[in-house]
Formats: structure tokens, sequence, C-alpha cells
């Protein structure tokens, strides 16, 4: 933690109007309901009205609409929890790795480290592997052969990359992720499974945030891209020869079929699917347990849970439902 540290300090790193006594300090963050006397917290929404007003905290992050609602010490922002998000950031600073290869952690010789890198007790580093400058690699992690872990990125304990992949700088991959491991690719043949080996890699950009036991399958042939900012909840599951836009967002189980692309930008809520070989373009916004099973082109935000059944009866009340619509805007005249 790095404060006590006062409003008009905070102000005068990360923008914003104060409002009040701008030397009031602060240590932590907090919300509305449990904060105490050096905490500030965030108001966003008039349903947390009556939270403002009994709250304890020290000093407040909010719009300029509420900026009338509470007479407590406050930094007004057009983005208040974007705001609250840097004021975090800014007080719970991430630790910065004490270099050096732990006697327990396993090497190889051909093995390039940063020597500002860290790796920890039961780590493995392949050969021809490189991990960058600052890098921080968790216990009991697995980098492949001729894998490589950019500049100031962290991989927590037990996070397995597989060979040749390549995970870009200042990443942050959670426990139990898996970056690589085959993709489903099994050809039929005479009514048994042929399995298509999977040669393509996982190529991961800049600022990329992987949540807990997340997988993300190597190629078929070409490689899957998760472009740069891209932020993966837990337990999301990327299909093999995917490409995810930069900046894009999907929230806990979420899965993307194979050879999808997904635009820039876009968000998909907690178990949305989207089916194999699609296309969405950037922008898109898919609500939580939605299934996309056609192309998206157009964007906006997606919704839809229909009930299971069979597939040709799904198919055929599917279509009209589709055109209801037209049909009854024909029968209004």
């Amino acid at each position: 933690m790095a404060g006590p540290i006062s409003l008009g300090e905070i102000a005068s790193r990360l923008g914003g109007r104060v409002v009040g006594d701008a030397g009031v300090l602060v240590e932590q963050v907090a919300s509305l309901e449990h904060a105490q006397g050096r905490d500030i917290a965030f108001f966003s929404s008039a349903r947390y009205k009556a939270q403002l007003t009994a709250t304890r905290a020290a000093a407040v992050i909010l719009g300029p609409r509420a900026e009338p609602l509470t007479r407590l010490p406050r930094i007004v922002s057009d983005n208040p929890y974007a705001y609250f998000a840097r004021v975090s950031q800014l007080l719970n600073p991430a630790g910065a790795p004490q270099p050096g290869v732990h006697a327990a952690a396993h090497v190889e010789a051909s093995a390039r480290v940063a020597a500002s890198a860290r790796v920890d007790a039961l780590a493995v580093v392949g050969a021809a592997a490189e991990i960058g400058e600052r890098a921080w690699i968790g216990a009991g992690c697995t980098i492949g052969e001729a894998a490589a872990v950019g500049a100031d990125s962290r991989l927590h304990p037990s996070v397995v990359v597989y060979a040749g992949c390549r995970i870009g700088k200042r990443a942050v991959v959670h426990s139990g992720a898996v970056i690589g491991a085959d993709g489903f690719g099994m050809a039929l043949d005479a009514g048994r499974w042929l399995k298509v080996p999977q040669i393509g890699r996982v190529l991961i950009g800049d600022d990329v945030e992987i949540g807990a036991n997340t997988t993300i399958d190597r190629g078929t042939v070409d490689d899957t891209v998760i472009e740069d900012g891209v932020k993966l909840d837990n337990q999301v599951q990327i299909g093999h020869n995917c490409r995810i836009g930069a900046h894009t967002a999907m929230a806990g189980c979420a899965g993307v079929a194979g050879s999808a692309q997904i635009g820039r930008r876009c968000t998909l809520g907690g178990a949305a699917v989207v089916l194999g070989h699609l296309s969405i373009c950037d922008d898109v916004h898919v609500s939580a347990a939605t299934v996309i099973t056609r192309s998206i082109r157009k964007p906006g935000t997606y919704t839809g849970l229909y009930p299971f059944e069979d597939n040709a009866s799904w198919a055929r009340n599917a279509a009209l439902l589709r055109h209801l619509g037209k049909k009854r805007k024909k029968r209004n005249g």
C-alpha cells in the first residue's frame, strides 16, 4: 500500500476536480458501505444514494451531476469508476519482483532469462525459451521450449505456456491458465476420430490479462492470436485459430469456438458462446448466456436465450421467430 496521499496530490497525478478540503488524506479504497476514516469510495449510480449519505469514507469520487449529493470532500470525474480504478492502482501498486532464479527451479541452459526477471521454486523454463526484463514466473509454472514471456509480465503459480507460444509485455496470467494446448482438431474417418496435429502457436499481445483456469488453444496450422489489451476472466475457453481483437473483454465461462474472429472493443458476458468460424465486427456487446449462431456485421448489443429442443424443431421455430416482426408489420399495413 502506497498511502497516505492527499486528494490534491491524487488530482495532480490523475486529473479530476477536488471539491472541499484538498488536504484530506486517504490510505485505501473501499465501498461506500464499508469505508472508514481514511478510505476513499466512489459513487456512480442513484441507487446507492442512501449509502452515499451514510458512508464513513474520508472522501468520495463521483460524477458532475452527483456533486451536490454530499458535503464530503470529493473528486469530480466524468468517469468515476475508471477514476476509482486509477486511484486503487495508485494506492495498491504491484510489487516489483526480486530478481533471481530459485534454487528449486529448472532452467534449461539454452533458455534466456533476463537478469532482472524472477523465476520461483519448481518452475520449469524450457530450451530456447525467453523470459523478459522484470518478468515474474510463479512457483510451479512451465514455460515450454522456444516460448517467450515479455517484459514486466507476471505469471502466477501453476501457469502452463506450451512450446512456441508467446506472451507480450505487461501481461498478467492467473493460476491454472493453459496457453497453447492442442485445439480440438479431429477428423472422422470410418467412424473413428483421427487427430489433426495442431502445429500453430498462441500469440498474445501487450497488456493482456488472463484469468484463472482459462484456456487458449494453439492453432491447427495458423496461429491463435490475442491482440493487445484483451481481458479474459476466469474459465474462459478460446478455441484454435481464433483471433480476439484489441481491448475486447470476456466474462467468466464465455466460450469462443475454433476459427471465430472477434473484433476490437467487444464484450462477452458470462457464459456467452460464439460458434466456430463466425466473424464479429468491432464494438459488439454480447449479453450473458447468449449464443451467437451467425456472424455479426453491425456494432451494437445482442441478447438471446432460446429453449433447448431437437435441432430440426429449433431451426424451424427460430426461423419463424426471426420473421415475426416482418409478418406483424405486413399484417398491420
